[in-house]
């Protein structure tokens, strides 16, 4: 296996404030300095970093900016993040666009994997008509990944209708595309992950390490009610050598100090992290 760390550690997530009224334009972003980011991922020991589609939209014309920080710190960058609504017809091909712009920058900046999260919530519970677009949506958006070399995995995400097992379930019946279990997410939305890891594991390959208190708080590995343990059995057994990726977005305390503490947390789990060379 080989260890990575997610950017929005050091700034959080936003929605760029152009999607109002524009959704092709919708992209995530971490506000902050990318380029220092990086460096201080590396400098916790980190080989991989994962980043929002938003932010390596900043460097779609200097690509040689945000290339020679990967290289100077010896950082990969592993994953590409965005997220949809993927259910109105209407505004669906706007954002398969920005998906389709997505996956070629992060092709262009050497990444491997490509998580979309989504599935919009209405104003009314969702129903089955609601799981079949999410799916049909997917599996476009997992083509438009893998024509770019990525390998394509959705990301089950509260605030979506994909939180319950239920839910998760719904959508993995009726797509195609990979498994990206974040297991703090998963956990809050009353999943068993470690099941999930367990009952999917031939659909994930790439995951997501994160922790959740009793609070609903998003914390370091190992200081939330995550069965992170369980989770790590079940990919031993499973067999999984894949990325493992560690997130700890909205997290109040110092960032740097927890990402040396996550990565020691992960190494006692899963052991010494692969040669990158």
């Amino acid at each position: 296996m080989r260890f990575g760390y997610h950017a929005n550690a050091w700034g959080g997530v936003v929605g760029h404030p152009v999607g109002v009224t524009s959704i092709k334009d919708l992209f995530y972003l971490t506000p902050g300095d990318t380029i220092d980011t990086i460096g201080r991922i590396a400098a916790a020991g980190w080989s991989g970093i994962e980043l929002f589609d938003g932010n390596l939209a900043e460097f779609a014309d200097r690509p040689e900016v945000l290339s020679g920080a990967l290289e100077r710190h010896g950082v990969e960058l592993v994953g590409v993040y965005s997220g949809a609504n993927l259910i109105f017809a209407d505004v669906l091909e706007e954002e398969l666009w920005r998906i389709d712009r997505a996956c070629e920058l992060g092709r262009r900046f050497g990444a491997s994997q490509f998580v979309i999260g989504g599935g919009a919530q209405r104003t009314r519970p969702a129903g089955d008509a609601d799981y079949e677009a999410l799916a049909a949506a997917l599996d476009t958006v997992a083509g438009i990944a893998e024509r770019h070399g990525l390998t394509p995995t959705f990301h089950p995400h509260l605030s979506t209708i994909v939180e319950s097992p239920e839910q998760v379930d719904a959508v993995f019946s009726r797509s195609r595309i990979g498994f990206c279990p974040d297991l703090a997410h998963l956990h809050a939305g009353g999943c068993d992950v470690v099941d999930l890891v367990r009952r999917y594991a031939d659909r994930i390959p790439y995951i997501h390490f994160k922790d959740v208190d009793a609070a609903g708080g998003f914390v370091p590995l190992g200081r939330g009610v995550v069965d992170l343990a369980g989770v790590a059995q079940a990919l031993r057994d499973a067999g999984y050598d894949g990325w493992v990726l560690v997130e700890l977005d909205g997290y109040d305390g110092d960032p740097d100090a927890a990402a040396r503490d996550n990565l020691s947390v992960l190494r006692e789990l899963l052991g010494e992290p692969a040669s990158t060379t």
